[in-house]
């Protein structure tokens, strides 16, 4: 005899089980502006890819129209998409206060630090509202000029280059102290002057994940620059799939550490 439970079709989601953690962490990652912003940006960039793999095929008339068409209708897709993740920052200014805040009362390990991620800060302070303006001057909801509105653009993300460049400065600074903090704590195994409330094994796996994210960002960062590069000048040669690669290589690490964080 069959000890097989048969499950109505309408009670399908009973297969789940009592507990699955995973759904629920799926849903705290869709559920957040950061997890939501993270797909969007990996279909943003990716679909860039795949139309350029589309418009390079040599197929019959026939096929080359669908498959053209195919390309538009994902392009078409990805540019409202675009727009979302950029409205999707209206309330960017209020986190960035926030955390503005927080490191003139909690600072990081080094005065230099400091310095650069005030420095960071500020960009942001000045790129948020620039981008503000540009969707709206884009949009036409305010009355601003194309060219000027372009203008605004490029300048919006020659400060995100500014804090791109300045990242790279932050985490060799972070790298430092970090290479410093595990010479000490190597030293002080060696000699034996490990207090008994220590756990030299515990502080060794902090280095070690400290070190994975610092390699992380740093690639995360060197995905953005080129775009931020791009995208500051008035005329650049640098192809759209490029921009797809480079961005799409960001938003696969951006979705890594941003389910990470969720769990």
């Amino acid at each position: 005899m069959s000890n097989k439970v048969s499950v109505s079709p309408l009670a399908v989601a009973k297969l789940l089980g009592p507990s699955n953690p995973t759904l629920d962490r799926l849903v705290r990652f869709l559920s957040s502006v950061r997890g939501t912003d993270k797909v969007l940006m990996f279909i943003q960039y990716w679909s860039k890819i795949l139309v350029w793999f589309l418009q390079r095929r040599s197929p019959p008339l026939k096929i080359a129209v669908s498959v053209l068409t195919l390309a538009q209708r994902i392009q078409n897709f990805a540019s409202p998409v675009s727009d979302f993740r950029i409205l999707l920052r209206y309330y960017g200014l209020l986190p960035l206060l926030q955390y503005m805040n927080y490191i003139e009362h909690h600072p990081p390990a080094s005065a230099t630090a400091l310095h650069i991620e005030r420095l960071q800060n500020w960009c942001n302070v000045i790129y948020y509202p620039l981008e503000h303006i540009y969707w709206l001057g884009a949009h036409q909801i305010i009355p601003v000029s194309e060219e000027k509105t372009n203008a605004i653009g490029m300048w919006s993300c020659r400060f995100w280059a500014a804090y791109v460049l300045l990242e790279y400065a932050r985490l060799a600074d972070q790298h430092s102290g970090l290479k410093q903090r595990e010479t000490d704590l190597l030293r002080r195994i060696k000699a034996g002057d490990i207090q008994t409330e220590e756990d030299p094994e515990a502080d060794m796996a902090r280095i070690k994940a400290e070190r994975q994210s610092m390699l992380i960002s740093a690639c995360i960062n060197t995905g953005y620059l080129p775009l931020t590069v791009h995208w500051s000048l008035k005329h650049s040669n640098f192809p759209d799939v490029l921009v797809g690669v480079f961005g799409g290589f960001a938003s696969v690490l951006q979705i890594y550490t941003a389910w990470k964080d969720c769990a």
